[in-house]
């Protein structure tokens, strides 16, 4: 039990902080694709 308390402070906050930093770069990276989807739509329309 006393290594195991160590081992999850270690870890554990680099593990919440990768998880939180991908679900914002998830939301983001939505943002992107429906930019680029609707950049085609527009393209096509216009030709």
């Amino acid at each position: 039990m006393d290594k195991i308390i160590p081992f999850i402070s270690d870890v554990g906050f680099p593990i919440i902080v990768t998880l939180y930093l991908l679900y914002r770069i998830e939301a983001k990276l939505d943002m992107v694709v429906q930019s680029i989807q609707s950049l085609t739509e527009k393209l096509t329309e216009r030709t």
